[in-house]
């Protein structure tokens, strides 16, 4: 019966604007898994294809057509004229118009077109359409209690005709007024309803993403705070946001100003200690409102928004609406959750290797590697003992100092004895206790928690992972299981076996100098005892490597047989086993540094191919010299033969002149000139007829 009578229920058709941004983006994304008639936490659950058993059909605008469409998208249009906007319009029966993360004027101006076209053509609905603008809290910025002597008075949206708008938010209370002005009425086919929505978070943050990421960075001891941080947010979660948006679909309530805020009543100094407590180094600094601007980190309008200072109560969400909320108490209540789900819709999520292999096999040189390439913690045993040895007594050293607890400093002094009296018993080396205690408490810091980590070439045997890396709660609880417990927040995911032949790694080995060879322990003296401890291990009844196999975190055997100092292959198939960096990226300091890479590398490149194409025309002219000069000796001696050839065939015609022709033409041009007569040609011929005759 349920079935049919979800068959008989036409899907309603929802219009957001700018779903590539973060608040319609989740927005349209919540609406796209309702089910009608359901509550958000049910229908959150319940995943349904656009169009396919969902109670909405989400259609949405986007700013750029390079992007794919979104699943939770029916349809999307990309930078649509106005008329075809409005035909889009016209063929939802809901239209959500978000304008509360811009104080720009566009989409302002584009909300006022929409709302005022839908009214022009509101006699031509076939049915009542529902018009929702989710504006923001800054349109009641300026607003002053009633009683401004009781400061714990909060203002309600009962109040909503005396709001007093920041001035940069003048239009978004125009717009507002405008929504309540055309769409009321009983008969009226176009209802309006404003939602004033509380800054939003969760879901990856936008607003407070810069808090976040430097926090889950850890580059800076403290998380700046700009400003004195004493004025209270009134924020809401964007998925809370959803669900208030969704209940305006279904219940339709008579109040048509709706503010959207959870019940925390938290100063922006409370969730900034919040976030840096969970998720980065704890502790918050103070700087000048205008540092947030030399800094680049907000716009201006950002900073007036992390500015405000209002106590809200948005008691028709509370009373009226069938609310399932993901955040009633607030961001700094259910911090925990949301700085994991910060880390999934980011995926920033740890990356955690183990690299083992024998002495010399280059694990070191590939960590490091890897470290780079990931931006993650290089994990050395002897460097962290030093670490912790340091902080020590930096620790004991400060104990004087306000800023540490005496026992805090009382237990630094105990474990740093305890350290060193360890290592006078074991002559300089630290007992196994004390060293799995450090790499412990190494791995379940917040960098490695939150970037990941290398871990180099320790632990050594099946005992030693065993009872580092082992979880003692998960065990107690099922004693007879035979398969280890790991606490997965240290236990790597990928574990890698560098192999290579003892004659391979004697040979490079022999291959360093002397004092490289002495300060990475390579002497033949320690190599060698090494080397045979490293195949010892290996060939045990139960290896390191066995451990990892029954938690199914398989091996990954890679052969080392050359000695390229890059590690190119190694790396390669590293990284094709681990997949891509699971970061922020680039900072923009080190995108300027890969740009001027790139921009080098390009000019050489320009300049190499220049120059190569100088010397292919050097070449083709030289050789074209060549050419001409081999071509001129062939045309010599090519004349040469020609003229010797016309000598020899002239030489028969020669002789035959010189023995029948030239003595009577010699003596007739002898007499020619005794004579000199006038026509000597005449006389020539007359004279060589009458030698002709007489012979």
């Amino acid at each position: 019966m349920g079935d049919n009578k979800q068959q008989q229920t036409r899907t309603k058709r929802i219009f957001v604007n700018d779903v590539d941004g973060y608040s319609s983006k989740h927005i349209a994304k919540f609406l796209s898994t309702c089910v009608e008639g359901e509550s958000s936490e049910e229908a959150e659950g319940t995943v349904a294809s656009p169009g396919y058993g969902a109670a909405f059909q989400v259609v949405g605008t986007v700013s750029s057509a390079s992007r794919e469409k979104s699943d939770f998208l029916l349809e999307q249009y990309t930078s649509p004229t106005r008329d075809r906007l409005l035909q889009c319009l016209l063929a939802c029966d809901v239209v959500v118009y978000n304008i509360s993360e811009s104080a720009t004027q566009q989409q302002v101006e584009e909300a006022t077109w929409a709302l005022k076209a839908l009214h022009n053509e509101m006699e031509n609905f076939k049915s009542r359409k529902i018009f929702i603008l989710v504006s923001t809290v800054m349109t009641w910025a300026m607003t002053k209690p009633r009683n401004q002597d009781e400061t714990d008075v909060l203002i309600t949206e009962g109040e909503f005709r005396r709001r007093r708008p920041h001035p940069r938010f003048r239009n978004h209370n125009d717009l507002e007024k405008l929504v309540l002005t055309l769409a009321k009425g009983k008969k009226s086919k176009l209802i309006g309803y404003v939602v004033a929505s509380g800054l939003q978070y969760g879901k990856g943050e936008n607003l407070f993403h810069y808090f976040f990421k430097i926090s889950w960075l850890m580059q800076f001891p403290k998380v700046p705070l700009f400003g004195e941080g004493t004025n209270h947010v009134p924020m809401i979660h964007v998925y809370d946001l959803g669900g208030v948006i969704q209940n305006i679909i279904e219940l339709k309530p008579k109040s048509k100003y709706i503010l959207a805020v959870d019940d925390s009543k938290y100063t922006l100094e409370d969730i900034i200690k919040k976030i840096s407590y969970v998720l980065g180094p704890e502790e918050i600094e103070k700087l000048p409102v205008q540092e947030a601007i030399n800094m680049k980190v907000f716009k201006p309008e950002e900073l007036e928004c992390l500015s405000i200072d209002l106590s809200l109560d948005a008691f028709i969400i509370k009373d009226s609406f069938n609310l399932n909320w993901i955040s009633e108490a607030g961001m700094v209540e259910n911090m925990e959750n949301i700085v994991e789900d910060y880390k999934e819709t980011r995926q920033l999520l740890p990356i955690r290797i183990f690299l083992v292999g024998p002495p010399a096999v280059g694990k070191s040189s590939v960590a490091q590697k890897l470290c780079h390439h990931y931006k993650i913690h290089h994990i050395n045993i002897k460097d962290i003992i030093e670490e912790k040895i340091t902080q020590l007594k930096e620790m004991v050293n400060r104990a004087d100092h306000v800023d540490v607890i005496e026992e805090v400093a009382a237990a630094a002094q105990k474990q740093l004895e305890n350290i060193n009296k360890s290592m006078e018993a074991n002559e300089g080396r630290l007992a196994d206790h004390l060293v799995f205690d450090i790499l412990q408490e190494k791995l379940s810091s917040k960098p490695c928690r939150n970037q990941g980590f290398v871990l180099d070439g320790f632990p050594k045997t099946y005992e030693q992972a065993k009872l580092i890396f082992s979880d003692e709660d998960l065990e107690s609880q099922d004693p007879m299981s035979k398969r280890p417990v790991c606490n997965k927040r240290i236990t790597p995911e990928h574990v890698l076996a560098l192999n290579a032949s003892d004659y391979f790694l004697t040979k490079r080995v022999q291959g360093l100098q002397e004092s490289v060879a002495e300060q990475m322990r390579y002497t033949n003296d320690e190599f060698v005892p090494r080397l045979m401890r490293y195949r010892q291990l290996s060939g045990a009844e139960e290896t390191l490597l066995d451990y990892f196999d029954q938690l199914e975190i398989h091996p990954e055997h890679i052969e080392v047989s050359t000695d390229d100092p890059d590690y190119t292959d190694i790396m390669k198939k590293i990284t094709e086993m681990v997949g891509v960096p699971r970061n922020f990226g680039l900072s923009p300091e080190e995108q300027d540094e890969e740009y001027r890479k790139k921009e080098e590398e390009r000019k050489q490149k320009l300049a190499a191919e220049a120059a190569e194409r100088k010397r292919q025309k050097e070449a083709a002219l030289a050789e074209m010299v060549v050419q001409y000069e081999e071509w001129q000796k062939n045309l010599s001696e090519v004349k040469r033969q020609e003229y010797r050839m016309l000598e020899a065939r002239c030489l028969p015609l020669r002789n035959y002149l010189m023995k029948y022709v030239m003595p009577s033409l010699t003596e007739a041009m002898l007499e020619c000139c005794k004579i000199k007569p006038e026509d000597s040609v005449d006389f020539l011929a007359e004279h060589l007829l009458r030698s002709s005759q007489q012979e």
